[in-house]
């Protein structure tokens, strides 16, 4: 794993070309601390910076960035290809400098063009690629959006880079913030879809391709799109029993696995004790012995750690538990805006950070269990969106829609009084947020609207100039059936934006590499192939697999509740964080970054009171002035 950055800038003298790809590299030192490389076309004004985690062949001849034994191409690549030896035994007879995947997909990029060779990866990667007879740049991103990469262009220069710090390096442009987006990122929680919270600065999307040259427009183009796939197998869905399909998940899990081991460095797993990242540590320990980690807290209600260390006993793993206290969570707060350098409100950035930094410590290679909610209808929500969307359905459509403008038209703090004027056992808290979102929902009476409204952290975001037109995330196609459609969303925008920007950030910011075997693109599309009947949301979805991981390991290790990796932040807020907190929310702080005081401030005094726990939607608003704070102050 690496950090990738670059520049074109026709015109820009040879050594301040090469000085701003050296301050790009030393930008992305986090990521790749093994060698740093940059490299220049001087002519085409086009400069490559690189620095390397090195992961295969740990040899200079995986040195980048890398030029084709042709000497027209140059690659600066980050990630890690899962079949690089199919690709080489594909390509003419070559004499190789070394083992990279690098080197071999930069042979391939010159024999079948990036777009076909895109298309044969099965990797986790982001990569550049200059063309230095063309004088054209290309830049492409792995299917599902494992790996990262900006880009932006401004009179006379285009930039690129794995994250922001590596753009925000370079003098040419001043980074402003883009209010659309913001209000989007209040909304969801994360920067969605192809958007980046800087005005002229976009993201590449999974399974894309971009091409440019010195003052024309980027091109784009899509060699693999979720959307896609899941309308191919929900229009042809696999005829197979539930016995062929675990024999079909199985063989293919196996086999994702076993190509992610590959490494000259130390490898373990991330082990929660769950259904995915069980699964994927009992094929790891199929006739091995790997090693594990889990996290534990010191409180009760958000530890499993002993469920982890039973399914690790089991398995025979070589388990190690790091027991994390309230104190070492809280240290890492303060460093978020660093590690994320836009705004990003998933609480469990926390323990994410931490289970990294400690992981490092011993391996410096990791396999998780990620995406396996989004492919086999594990999440919690899409059994409550389904049993909400069927009692709603027995209201006749007029009615719904009456009722739910009048609902909408009742502010809040009405809503708030009326309830306290309910019994005690009758109220319900936040009651007049609830009363406006339950009338849009009933307004909008379809299901996208009834998903949005459920996963929306700020319906309406509370900044003082509403945006013209709000950023939005990747659309879905209309028609999917309920369950279709939540999983696509989640596919589309939160796995890519929210859970592996969240990984990624968290994990190379201390050097490690996390790899994700259930996100294999061959996984992703059987997945999709699932008849309705193999992948439903009830008992906890992931069906079929379930029935892999019950060949390995017994299902009374892994029944329970199901638990979100989230710390106890609401208390945090009330407690140790409150002094941060308040210093953040501060009203005239708060009016000077563009956001509306008066519904911050009144939701952090119900917070504050304990009458209810509002620690997601405060957590946006924290993270973004904390963010602001460290990057445009």
């Amino acid at each position: 794993m690496c950090g990738i950055a670059g520049l074109l800038a026709p015109g820009l003298a040879p050594e301040t070309l090469a000085g701003r790809a050296r301050a790009m590299a030393a930008a992305l030192a986090h990521r790749g601390p093994d060698s740093h490389g940059i490299w220049t076309d001087d002519g085409g004004g086009l400069a490559f910076a690189h620095t390397r985690l090195a992961i295969v062949d740990l040899s200079p001849a995986g040195h980048q960035p890398m030029v084709s034994s042709c000497g027209r191409y140059v690659i600066a690549y980050n990630g890690e290809s899962y079949n690089d030896a199919e690709m080489r035994a594909a390509l003419p007879p070559h004499n190789w400098r070394g083992r990279s995947d690098t080197e071999t997909i930069l042979e391939g990029c010159a024999r079948w063009g990036v777009e076909e060779t895109a298309r044969r990866l099965n990797a986790m990667a982001a990569f550049a690629l200059w063309d230095s007879e063309e004088r054209r740049l290309w830049l492409v991103r792995d299917r599902v959006g494992i790996k990262p990469v900006y880009y932006g262009q401004f009179p006379g220069l285009f930039l690129f880079g794995s994250e922001l710090k590596a753009l925000r390096a370079i003098p040419g442009w001043t980074p402003e913030l883009d209010p659309a987006v913001r209000a989007a990122y209040l909304r969801w929680g994360y920067v969605p879809g192809q958007h980046a919270i800087y005005r002229g600065v976009a993201k590449l999307e999974p399974g894309s391709i971009l091409s440019v040259r010195a003052g024309e427009a980027p091109r784009l183009s899509r060699y693999w799109d979720a959307r896609d796939i899941a309308r191919a197998g929900i229009a042809r869905p696999l005829a197979v029993s539930e016995d062929e399909a675990a024999e079909q998940l199985d063989a293919l899990l196996t086999d994702s696995v076993r190509r992610q081991r590959v490494a000259d460095v130390p490898l373990g797993a991330f082990l929660s004790g769950g259904v995915d990242s069980s699964t994927v540590v009992a094929l790891m320990a199929n006739g091995s012995v790997p090693r594990s980690f889990t996290i534990g807290f010191d409180s009760a209600e958000h530890d499993e750690a002993p469920h982890a260390a039973a399914v690790a006993r089991h398995l025979g793993t070589d388990h190690t538990v790091m027991t994390v206290g309230e104190a070492e969570a809280l240290k890492v707060v303060p460093t978020l805006a660093d590690i994320y350098d836009e705004p990003f409100a998933d609480v469990s950035s926390v323990p994410t950070a931490v289970v990294c930094r400690l992981t490092r410590g011993q391996v410096t290679v990791a396999l998780s269990g990620d995406g396996g909610d989004e492919l086999f209808s594990g999440y919690t929500r899409y059994v409550q969106g389904l049993a909400i969307w069927q009692r709603l359905g027995r209201i006749p459509a007029p009615l719904r829609r009456a009722a739910g403008a009048v609902l909408r038209a009742i502010p809040p703090s009405a809503g708030d009084a009326i309830a306290r004027l309910l019994p005690q056992r009758f109220r319900v808290a936040t009651a007049g947020h609830r009363i406006n979102r339950l009338g849009a929902v009933l307004a909008d009476g379809t299901f996208p609207g009834l998903y949005g409204e459920m996963i929306r952290l700020w319906p309406t975001p509370p900044v003082q100039a509403p945006p013209a037109a709000e950023a939005a995330p990747p659309a879905v196609p209309p028609g999917l059936a309920p369950l279709d459609h939540m999983r696509l969303f989640d596919s589309l925008a939160y796995l890519p934006d929210d859970i592996l920007t969240k990984v990624d950030r968290a994990s190379m910011a201390v050097s490690l590499e996390v790899r994700v075997p259930l996100l294999d693109h061959r996984v992703v599309e059987f997945a999709w192939s699932l008849p309705p009947a193999l992948n439903g949301a009830e008992n906890q979805g992931k069906r079929i697999l379930r029935r892999v991981l019950y060949r390995r390991v017994p299902r009374e290790l892994i029944e329970r509740p199901k638990r979100g990796f989230a710390p106890p932040v609401g208390a945090w807020l009330r407690g140790p964080l409150r002094d941060w907190a308040e210093d953040l929310l501060a009203p005239a702080r708060l009016a000077e970054g563009g956001l509306d005081p008066q519904p911050i401030r009144a939701l952090w005094a119900r917070h504050v009171s304990g009458a209810v726990n509002e620690q997601y939607r405060l957590w946006a608003v924290l993270m973004h002035e904390s963010w602001r704070r460290r990057w445009l102050a």
